[in-house]
């Protein structure tokens, strides 16, 4: 009998059958009335105490599973995320060492969805035009859709709604409010909004007590979309924003606040925070830092925004070095937010984007000296390119500019100063950010056509990859040396994973709604794991695909 036991034992290991529960220190099933087993189902594990949040996702037959090693003996609060549903009975599960919990979780139907939508599915329920619809990617740095779907704004009222929006800084949130200073407004020329004002008169609670069109939402996650582990780490402060969240080769997890003025620095094992308080450099304007960069020597380095300066912080001697823009330079718009040091190392020059007139400087770290580009024309329609994302490649001899304004990639030669203007194959895509890999490839993020590119230079061609959810608006794109690419969506709640050679887009819905920016790959192993910040939400997540 012994022998038979262990026999059983080892086929069930060979073909992959019972691992699960006996690694497991937490599992069961999720069901409803409605559905009744329940795929999809995004469940999460806190334990008293903690700040750090485990989440699973429920397989085709509703059943759930947390490995051993990834809830530590204690009690834990439970939560879900399934669009249209609530957790209905106890929601708190006592995990012991060498045990497996067992805690069978019921749902029911909610009885008032507007609360729970993501912004895509805003999106997807609204009537309106395609134009109008990308009007509102305007608008979802600060707050989500569902604060202006509950406005009860005419079309005058939300005129001034969107003229007094302009003027406050982007990392402003309703708790945390920044106004621009001087007399300058971030939307200057915002052309006729009379239109669109009219339009969103229509579709909010101006004219009636609820909307008259049904609410719909997205499909959970079903197959590969569910084999994936979320680990959730709490900021020591809810309004935290973590713009950029960035790995040193050390493991050191980094990020940017984009309202305040500190450099953060946790510890991926146990999520422990350090916070740096960073200079300020322009004393009465907006406060917070946007892109962050990490050098060949792990020095980490900011672009300040507002504050109109480049930081780099020593690791070593934890000191901040700053480089302010000229006096002669300087005015009430200038914003440093994005700079490129991938191949500082090579001529001691970083690349910065001043957005103020969208000019391009190079700062000589030899000399502190500065040298102005100008702004790069687009030679087909003689506009100034807007971009938003600059990235070196590997020995700084070419810059690439991302055209937010249309659908540009741009090469700036940094001997000859000659630009190259590369079109997006889908039109006025408005390329966001992105990477240049270790072959010198440019990946980037197309906000306003739901696409992931990526510009081979060597033969001049830019590829496009389609995300599934319409209304993804992808913000960032980084390329995995395992033959992935990663995006992440301000308006879906999702992060979504390429494989470059086959085409397949997985993507992943995350624990809870979650304002993504930057996506940062650690892929020293094999699939790799997806860093993000909850710029919302006060948390960096950890997204761990199982396959």
């Amino acid at each position: 009998m012994r022998i038979t036991a262990i026999l059983l034992v080892g086929l069930l290991s060979v073909f992959g059958l019972g691992e699960a529960r006996a690694q497991s220190a937490l599992s069961g099933q999720v069901t409803s009335t409605e559905e009744g087993a329940m795929e999809g189902v995004v469940v999460s594990a806190k334990r008293d105490g903690s700040t750090i949040t485990v989440s699973v996702v429920t397989d085709a037959k509703g059943r759930y599973a947390f490995p051993a090693a990834r809830l530590e003996p204690g009690k834990y609060s439970l939560r879900l995320r399934a669009a249209g549903y609530q957790l209905s009975g106890p929601s708190t599960a006592e995990v012991a060492a060498g045990q497996e919990a067992k805690a069978d979780l019921k749902l029911t139907k909610l009885r008032s969805l507007s609360a729970h939508l993501t912004n895509a599915e805003w999106m997807h329920s609204m009537p309106g035009t395609e134009t109008q619809k990308k009007f509102l990617l305007n608008c979802l740095g600060c707050h989500t859709l569902e604060r202006i779907m509950k406005s009860s704004h005419d079309a005058d009222g939300m005129i001034d709604a969107i003229n007094r929006m302009a003027t406050y800084y982007p990392g402003t949130t309703p708790l945390r409010p920044q106004r621009l200073a001087g007399n300058f407004q971030r939307m200057r020329d915002r052309g006729n909004v009379k239109p669109i004002a009219e339009w969103l008169a229509t579709v909010n609670l101006s004219q009636q007590d609820t909307w008259q069109f049904p609410l719909k939402t997205l499909p959970r996650p079903v197959g590969r979309s569910t084999r994936v582990i979320f680990t959730e780490y709490d900021l020591p402060e809810a309004h935290i924003q973590p713009h950029d969240v960035v790995m040193d080769s050390k493991g050191n997890v980094w990020y940017s606040d984009f309202g305040q003025m500190f450099l953060g620095k946790m510890d991926a094992t146990t999520g422990k925070v350090t916070q740096y308080p960073i200079p300020v450099t322009k004393p009465g304007w907006p406060l917070g830092s946007l892109d962050l960069e990490i050098d060949r020597d792990d020095n980490v380095w900011l672009g300040m925004m507002y504050q109109a300066s480049i930081v780099r912080f020593d690791q070593k001697t934890e000191t901040f070095r700053v480089w302010s823009i000229p006096k002669e330079w300087d005015s009430e718009g200038a914003q440093f937010g994005h700079l490129a040091v991938q191949g500082t190392h090579v001529d001691g020059k970083v690349w910065v984007k001043n957005s103020d007139g969208t000019k391009i400087y190079r700062l000589d770290l030899a000399t502190d000296k500065w040298e102005d580009l100008g702004a790069p024309m687009d030679p087909r329609t003689k506009r100034r390119i807007g971009t938003y994302g600059i990235h070196s490649d590997s020995v700084n001899n070419d810059a690439y500019l991302l055209d937010f304004a249309a659908g540009n990639i741009v090469k700036i030669d940094a001997k000859t100063k000659l630009t190259t203007v590369y079109l997006t194959p889908s039109p006025n895509s408005t390329p966001r950010r992105g990477r240049v890999d270790a072959e010198g490839r440019v990946w980037f993020a197309e906000y306003r056509a739901d696409r992931i590119g990526m510009l081979d230079p060597k033969s001049g061609q830019i590829t496009e990859w389609k995300v599934p959810t319409e209304w993804s608006a992808p913000y960032d794109a980084m390329f995995s040396r395992h033959g992935h690419a990663w995006t992440g969506s301000m308006v879906t709640d999702r992060v979504a994973q390429l494989d470059v050679e086959t085409g397949q887009v997985t993507e992943y819905t995350l624990p809870r709604p979650t304002n993504i920016r930057r996506v940062y790959v650690d892929d020293r192993s094999n699939p790799g794991h997806l860093w993000i910040g909850s710029n919302h939400g006060g948390s960096i997540v950890k997204v761990e695909p199982l396959d």
